[in-house]
């Protein structure tokens, strides 16, 4: 499956599904084929990302065992902050524009 996570006031951010899963479990919503993600919502699914990225590189940065400390990683070798980065920006642009960003609609 593909993700194509959609919005009236930015560009299409497209994810394979194993990414898209990652980005909607770190946000807190269950990995599901369509969704939405409401203007009031944005805030605090951006506030997790952040989180998550901060948490993740912190992880890297002491060499710790992320799956200990429960953080959702791929096995690509690519950091979560270059994977979230496009994500982050059009949930910001979304939610300065009010409008809610959707995927599988």
């Amino acid at each position: 499956m593909i993700y194509k996570f959609k919005s009236q006031a930015d560009a299409d951010v497209i994810m394979l599904e194993p990414n898209g899963d990652q980005m909607l479990t770190i946000i807190g919503r269950q990995p599901s084929a369509q969704g939405v993600i409401t203007v009031a919502q944005i805030p605090e699914a951006i506030a997790a990302l952040q989180a998550s990225i901060i948490a993740h590189e912190a992880a890297d940065s002491r060499e710790a065992d992320n799956r200990a400390m429960k953080l959702p990683i791929t096995d690509d070798g690519i950091r979560l902050r270059a994977r979230a980065g496009p994500f982050i920006e059009l949930l910001q642009n979304s939610g300065w524009a009010g409008k809610d960003v959707v995927w599988g609609v």
